[in-house]
């Protein structure tokens, strides 16, 4: 495993185990409700005066399960956003005896630290365990979802054992509020659950599009609530315009170029039309927004195409998860280029769909999940204008580039590709949760290649045992069209042990005529502005590192001085050093063959993975037929 760098390791170390993140208002109708188990279990006793169980002896140290729970609850709050809006709830506080023992302690709004501390302090343990009712009070405790908006509703169940009342039974009452919305899941974190209790703790984590986090001892306790509850005050922030896309071309919304939130189940399509000139390009994304940790299978994709005619495909792109541990969001981007030309199959004035499709296995998660649809046009160069020569070889940009190694600075990612945190040239230090993605953008010029380093710490590890998780980037255009995925050059996902580990990624130098090249990774790096970056870590690092965050290190340079247009002969912008401030001008060199004029399907693989060109079906061939007036054919599939 590589190590981290010498001159990052003091700064990983230094991070704080427990940080609040940054302020962020809450997208409306968000909120979380902890559901805290105050039944007899939890202060010692078995619910009926026996004695405490001898597995919980051994955790308990210094207090009660309950005491426990109480410092576990008092470090998630403290940990939370300023003002992200949470309430509590508890159940067997109240009576010896009685299942309809549930009350709302705190009620959901803006945060208030000092209150939720005092509320849990009051509670004194001793009753029974009505978890199935406490869960459908507790969605009723949350806001009404955001009209025209996506939030993110979050149950936060905490508990040592089982349902006590039987009915109405958690698991159903579970999938019941899950199927309620797809902003609405329930996370779960089992205190010393073992067995069946374990088991309908884990169930209930499944149906309502939760994860269950598993807390062995008090440290894990406090541990695994933090990262449960920081996770879902830190949802993806999303804007747009809601749409209401058709399962066919039939009726389906015409849409002009923006920004639009819709949502998409399992093996559906979404059609959406567009009216396009016989010139301009046409670029198209869809970022679909699962709950962190959602059940996922290896091939489960999201799909984009833009479609002509009765049965015509101008271009196809698809994005698989490529990984079982769990959901994080996932892009694919397309465009239709018009030929060289002009004789094109897709290459008319008329009515175009554009598509959306979501395949997933049995299994995978079944809730409809939260789709952010971007629609762009660019027009074509002025009359007169000769664009610069493509850019198509990495160059100094490849796996071996020379990259800052200054003291990094703090930083914090966004949330999404909306709230994406602004980066230069240079070192930054961050935390990340298992099961996040957090996010940056960079401006890169005309002329210009990013290329990063992705560090995770060497971290304390956990004592139960040595599981494998993952931790992965991927970096998008301006347009959001995913370019780091199959390059041969940069493998986007490393296995993570606790141990240090590291991720190179990049993209070729900006060129206007790179549309018309072959590469999947080559193509959407046509235009300047802000190029993203996100990254991963597995939602099962929550059972290798001891700390609920892990240190990460990015080490950016942009390379090459920028050029002030497209053109070619453009003169440097202004304000560029004459070394272009970031290293040396990348836009000539050589490096990498190209590959032959065939062109492909593109298959990125969330924020991991490589390109696939066989094994996977139908969806990844060749496209029928070559387009002509352009090297590999025309507006074919990316």
């Amino acid at each position: 495993m590589l190590a981290l760098a010498a001159a990052a390791l003091p700064v990983a170390a230094a991070l704080p185990s427990v940080a609040a993140p940054r302020a962020a208002p809450a997208p409306g109708g968000s909120g979380l409700v902890m559901v805290l188990d105050s039944s007899g279990s939890m202060a010692g006793s078995d619910g009926a005066g026996g004695p405490l169980p001898q597995a919980l002896n051994s955790v308990r140290a210094g207090g009660t399960p309950f005491a426990a729970a109480r410092r576990a609850v008092g470090s998630l709050v403290d940990a939370l956003p300023e003002g992200y809006p949470t309430g509590l709830r508890v159940y067997g506080a109240d009576k010896p005896k009685g299942c309809d023992d549930t009350r709302l302690a705190r009620p959901v709004a803006p945060l208030d630290r000092d209150g939720l501390k005092r509320a849990v302090a009051g509670v004194r343990p001793k009753g029974d365990a009505p978890i199935g009712l406490s869960l459908s009070k507790a969605a009723q405790d949350l806001p009404e979802p955001a009209a025209g908006g996506v939030g993110k509703r979050t149950i936060l169940l905490v508990s040592d054992g089982t349902d006590t009342c039987r009915t109405p039974q958690p698991c159903q009452v579970a999938s019941q509020l899950a199927a309620s919305g797809s902003d609405l899941h329930i996370d779960v974190v089992g205190f010393q659950a073992a067995g069946s209790a374990r088991s309908q703790l884990e169930c209930v984590a499944k149906s309502g599009n939760g994860q269950y986090y598993d807390a062995p001892d008090a440290g894990a306790l406090s541990r695994q609530l933090q990262r449960a509850g920081q996770l879902a005050a830190s949802g993806y922030r999303f804007r747009g315009t809601q749409v209401h896309g058709t399962d066919g071309r039939q009726g389906a919304p015409v849409v002009a170029p923006g920004q639009y939130l819709d949502s998409i189940g399992p093996n559906e399509k979404r059609y959406y039309a567009v009216d396009l000139d016989a010139e301009s390009v046409a670029d198209f994304s869809a970022t679909m927004v699962p709950p962190s940790g959602a059940p996922i299978d290896y091939l489960d994709t999201l799909r984009t195409q833009i479609a002509y005619g009765t049965d015509s495909s101008c271009a196809s792109s698809t994005a698989l998860f490529g990984q079982r541990e769990g959901a994080t969001p996932l892009t694919s981007g397309v465009s239709r280029i018009p030929t060289r030309n002009g004789t094109g199959t897709c290459d008319k004035a008329g009515r175009y769909w554009l598509v959306v499709e979501r395949h997933a296995d049995t299994g995978s998660d079944a809730a409809r999940w939260p789709v952010e649809l971007t629609f762009h046009v660019e027009h074509p160069l002025a009359k007169g204008v000769t664009a610069a020569q493509p850019s198509p070889q990495y160059g100094a940009g490849g796996k071996d580039a020379t990259l800052p190694d200054t003291p990094p600075k703090a930083v914090t990612g966004g949330t999404g590709f909306n709230d994406a945190s602004p980066l230069g040239p240079g070192v930054w230090r961050d935390q990340i949760l298992p099961a996040q993605t957090l996010w940056y953008k960079v401006p890169v010029g005309w002329g210009q290649q990013l290329r990063y380093d992705v560090e995770f710490a060497d971290e304390p590890r956990t004592h139960g045992g040595a599981p494998v998780s993952f931790g992965s980037t991927q970096v998008y255009t301006p347009y959001r069209a995913p370019v780091g995925s199959g390059t041969g050059v940069f493998n986007p996902q490393v296995p993570y042990t606790g141990r240090s580990a590291k991720l190179s990624m990049g993209t070729v130098p900006v060129s206007w005529t790179n549309r018309y090249e072959t590469r999947p990774n080559v193509i959407p790096v046509h235009v300047d502005g802000d190029f993203y970056i996100a990254v991963s870590l597995g939602a099962r690092a929550a059972q290798v590192a001891e700390n609920p965050r892990i240190g990460v290190v990015l080490r950016v340079a942009v390379l090459g001085r920028a050029k002030a247009g497209p053109e070619a002969g453009a003169a440097i912008a202004k304000g560029q050093a004459s070394d272009g401030g970031s290293g040396p001008d990348a836009t000539g060199a050589a490096g990498g063959g190209r590959w032959s004029g065939l062109r492909v399907t593109g298959v990125s693989v969330g924020v991991l993975g490589v390109l696939l060109l066989a094994g996977l079906g139908a969806a990844y061939v060749l496209p029928r037929r070559p387009r002509p007036g352009r090297a590999g054919g025309g507006s074919g599939a990316r």
